[in-house]
């Protein structure tokens, strides 16, 4: 029998004070009323637990009782269809049968605790109006608001199924791909119909393979070799050989170079220089699942950036849910398993609240010389657009919401502190939202090393494999179209953190026992990828029929490659296995003995109930796949050459600043900020929020992995998808990654750096010539700040087409720097907020200004490092978006003092962005002023502004204008209260 259980807030009624007021139905209604011009009413919430179980009633109402309700606040009722409610209309939100439910998997466990049977248990929710609503705008509401339809069910009446849909039991049947004979057109059909997604190039290569090996490919070892050469999973764009043209504005060819491998030859190549100048420092480069530095004699860190862009597209909770439980993971695969001690992540989205061709207009890009930023330019902000969204795209506010709440519930469930990150909003990201996510880890520096050793067992631990998250790397490695919602709502992936925490201490604990040789995650191709990988040089054998199944009717392809989370491979030694299954049972982590590591001929086995149903060779799998010369065309006319646009005047300075202020990319992000855990562990020392009322937006994170030590990792991060040209689009990046950690204290000897490149499709040559362009400014920014890249991550095709009208909605090229640094001690670290009446404001900037190159940036960093470090600075923080003018009113937003300038600025001075600058508060004496010129050096601008004030006003003395604290921060503070 299916049992109902409906859970409701019961406090403000037992009251009696606003009866009937549901505070998180509340909330619902003013989010509803941002999609529709009239007032829904009050709504009341209600939590569905459905129950297939064979226990009687009573037993039932003790689960309601003692389970699933706080007797403080909540009440429940076992009911069978919620008929005590009083509405007048109701959306239920359920979710799909297949789906991964991680409340149903804890309540069951819950349940057979009790002692009860229980077959199943699925939840949902619902809301309930007073006011009669129309049933079309009850679908506008649970569309827009309430429900995703690629994973969730809408019903308008109470739902009780009289039985829970199952999967049914699998029927085995080999099945081959006639391949041998097709011809190119027919390949590339069955590339796009099979979603294999692969070149014309790379589908000849299997074909001749094939031929060669005189049979017709299985499923599985075509869905393998997808994965495995998939962009995800094998970079081939970065790693191509590339014949670059250079012309100029006329179309002329000036000049041509040539790339044997692009990435090898410039990211990784700067990096290989710099680690000959700074041995010891990097540890691990491009090597494992993290870059690996060292932290001090005994141990290291490690840190690594992830995306997650066309899942969040399709279901964006689950999407930055299994983002950020993803680059866990990779923390967890790296070296011999490294203990997550931080997150990071950035969101890039449309504009939430303004209508799209409204901030079309207003969404041009920052040249060197302009006084204000064009794309910043502040102006009211209409609730939503009017204009109807393209099919297929969800709308920007809820993506933001349910991207920011996935990144919340799985970093926070997991109690790993989220202290870095940034949002930022551009109109062409409304078809692919942008979801970075990272992770910092702490390792011994002698776990490290990894490798399978032959005849070790492959081991699978943690959660189990279901349909979730099939073709996740093929489709992440293809264009989104407004079909891609229901073609491909199999690759979406929910998330169980607590399933993820288990496995993390269990892996942890066997890592100091000694328990396997190497780990990796089941990221992008599950098994496929995990297996595949570790069994390289010397093949593998697995029995799929061992996997741990979520339900029954998968097929033996299916189970290797799907994507379902939670997953960790290791490769355990045969007279380890006992004690390492011991230890996982007795943490309750499922973990089982899958197949062998080791085979003839370095090949890959794969057998389903005794019938082998593939086998490839390795070196055809790692290394088979054409690399064909790409061809790219670069201009020799970059924008940032152009002459400075010329200054135009404000027309109220004030006004100005205070538009700034409000803009979405300005204002504070402190209602993301808020829903972070950034404490927990204990070892968080600059916060995201800091000052006495923490307030001020800090530059950087600070966290001591080792609450015995005061030593210190540093984490900022960089981004300028406005700045129109590649190469000074990722110069400015890097730039603002360095000027955030160097800002709060850390020394740019110690600092490293990553990459993560989104981009448009590369298919045509201007589009790859910004992507070269975009790779030698990080070989030149790298070698002028002497700062090597430890890790990096592609994600190409990120554009969207609306195949009802042809539109192509393609992102700005995007290049996320994400910094990390190593300081001494926490305790000589600054922060932003100014500190003390009458210190002096200094700017600090390149002699040479806006046209400084990257080794004059670099010489400020260097400088200001070495004035922090000699405790000359009492505050710093770097000027980005709005130019001096915004630094310093953070500045005073963060700290509640204020700041009388004397020194005249113009509106270019004041308003103007480019990189290396900051603001540095010292101490008043003259002395000290002069001892931080001697400290900074050569090559640098050093401006006396004027002097901290205790007005709480940020005065313009030579031009008479005052702007009260107040009203900067309340213009800073006054948008997006989501």
């Amino acid at each position: 029998m299916i049992y109902r259980i409906d859970v409701r807030t019961s406090t403000l009624e037992a009251r009696g004070d606003n009866a009937g007021v549901d505070p998180f139905g509340e909330a619902l209604r003013r989010q509803i009323e941002e999609f529709s011009a009239g007032d829904v009413g009050p709504i009341r919430t209600r939590r569905i637990f459905l129950i297939d179980t064979e226990a009687d009633p009573a037993s039932m109402q003790r689960v309601a009782d003692e389970l699933l309700a706080d007797p403080i606040v909540e009440r429940a009722e076992v009911s069978g269809n919620g008929n005590e409610d009083k509405s007048a209309s109701r959306i239920e939100v359920h979710l799909k049968p297949g789906v991964m439910d991680p409340v149903a998997s804890s309540t069951e466990m819950a349940i057979r605790d009790m002692g009860l049977p229980v077959r199943e248990v699925r939840t949902g929710r619902a809301f309930l109006f007073e006011k009669a609503l129309p049933e079309a705008e009850l679908s506008k509401i649970a569309s827009h608001v309430l429900a995703n339809g690629v994973i969730e069910s809408v019903h308008f009446q109470p739902f009780v199924p009289s039985e829970f849909a199952r999967g049914y039991d699998y029927q085995f049947q080999l099945r081959l791909v006639p391949l041998r004979e097709l011809s190119d057109e027919q390949l590339v059909k069955l590339s796009r119909e099979a979603h294999l997604f692969l070149s014309p190039a790379e589908m000849k290569a299997i074909r001749s393979y094939y031929r060669e090996q005189g049979r017709e490919p299985t499923d599985i070892e075509l869905e393998m070799i997808a994965q495995t050469w998939s962009e995800h999973c094998v970079h081939k764009t970065l790693k191509s050989a590339v014949d670059v043209e250079v012309r100029d504005a006329g179309g002329r060819a000036l000049e041509t170079r040539h790339y044997g491998n692009l990435i090898k030859e410039t990211i990784f190549a700067s990096t290989m220089r710099l680690m000959q100048d700074r041995p010891g420092f990097c540890l691990s480069v491009f090597a494992d699942n993290a870059g690996v530095i060292a932290f001090d004699e005994i141990d290291a860190v490690c840190f690594k950036v992830e995306t997650h862009n066309h899942p969040s597209a399709i279901e964006p909770y689950g999407g930055s849910a299994t983002g950020i439980g993803g680059v866990i993971r990779d923390v967890l695969g790296t070296g011999l398993a490294a203990r997550p001690v931080a997150n990071t992540d950035v969101f890039c989205v449309a504009f939430p609240e303004r209508d799209r061709e409204e901030r079309r207009e207003d969404a041009g890009t920052r040249r060197r010389g302009e006084i204000a930023p064009s794309n910043l330019a502040a102006s009211p902000s209409p609730r939503v657009s009017a204009s109807p969204l393209p099919k297929g795209i969800i709308h920007p506010k809820r993506i933001l919401r349910q991207v920011v709440a996935g990144v919340r519930d799985y970093g926070n469930r997991m109690g790993i502190p989220t202290v870095n990150g940034a949002v930022y909003f551009d109109d062409r990201y409304l078809g692919n939202p942008l979801v970075f996510c990272g992770c910092v880890g702490i390792l011994p520096r002698d776990k490290i090393a990894k490798a399978a050793q032959f005849g070790d067992a492959v081991v699978v631990m943690g959660g189990r494999t279901g349909r979730d998250g099939i073709h996740g790397a093929t489709f992440s490695s293809a264009e989104l179209t407004d079909t891609h919602a229901d073609e491909f709502s199999h690759a979406v992936q929910i998330g169980n953190a607590i399933t993820e925490k288990k496995m993390a201490d269990v892996i942890l604990a066997a890592r100091d026992r000694g328990l396997f040789t190497a780990v990796t995650d089941c990221g992008a191709g599950g098994l496929s990828s995990a297996v595949g990988e570790m069994g390289e040089q010397f093949g593998a054998s697995v029995d799929l029929e061992k996997v741990p199944l979520k339900y029954a009717g998968l097929r033996y392809d299916e189970i290797w490659i799907s994507e379902a989370q939670e997953r960790m491979v290791l490769s355990v030694p045969p007279d380890r296995l006992e004690a390492l299954l011991r230890l996982a049972a007795d943490e309750d982590v499922e973990t089982t003995v899958i197949g062998t590591f080791g085979t003839p001929n370095r090949q890959i086995i794969l057998r389903y109930q005794g019938t082998e149903v593939g086998r490839l060779s390795m070196e055809f799998l790692h290394h088979g796949i054409p690399m064909p010369t790409r061809k790219a065309v670069v201009s020799a006319t970059r924008a940032a050459d152009a002459p400075p646009v010329a200054p135009k005047p404000i027309a109220g300075v004030k006004e100005h600043l205070l538009a700034l202020l409000a803009h979405p990319n300005i204002a504070s992000k402190h209602w993301v900020i808020r829903q972070y855990d950034h404490e927990v562990q204990g070892g968080s020392a600059i916060k995201p929020l800091v000052g006495p009322l923490q307030m001020g937006p800090s530059d950087a994170a600070v966290v001591r992995p080792k609450l015995g030590s005061h030593r210190g990792v540093v984490l900022g991060c960089g981004l300028a998808p406005h700045v129109q040209d590649p190469y000074e689009m990722a110069l400015w990046a890097i730039d603002e990654a360095v000027r955030n950690v160097v800002a709060v204290g850390a020394d740019p000897a110690q600092v490293a750096i990553l990459d993560n490149f989104c981009w448009p499709s590369v298919d045509d040559e201007q589009t790859m010539g910004t992507l070269v362009r975009a790779c030698e400014a990080c070989r030149d920014a790298a070698l002028a700040y002497g700062i090597p890249f430890i890790s990096g991550k592609d994600s190409l095709h990120n554009q969207f087409t609306n195949q009802e009208t042809g539109e192509v909605l393609r992102i700005p090229n995007t290049l996320l720097i994400s910094a990390i640094g190593v300081v001494d001690d926490v305790r000589r670290c600054v922060t932003m907020d100014l500190k003390a009446d009458k210190d002096a404001l200094l700017l600090v900037e390149p002699s040479a200004g806006p046209s400084a190159t990257p080794a004059q940036r670099a010489a400020v960093h260097r400088g200001l490092a070495r004035a922090i470090a000699a405790r000359s600075v009492v505050a710093a923080h770097d000027c980005s978006e709005g130019g001096l003018a915004v630094a310093l009113a953070e500045m005073c937003i963060g700290s509640g003092l204020g700041a009388i300038l004397i020194k005249d600025l113009d509106d270019a001075a004041f308003f103007e962005e480019f990189p290396a600058r900051y603001i540095v508060e010292t101490t008043p004496a003259e002395e000290a002023r002069e001892r931080f010129d001697a400290l900074v050096g050569e090559g640098l601008k050093v401006t006396y502004l004027g002097d901290v004030s205790d007005t709480r006003e940020l005065i313009l003395a030579r031009r008479h204008i005052i702007i009260p604290i107040d009203a900067m921060r309340n213009a800073w503070r006054g948008t997006l209260h989501w």
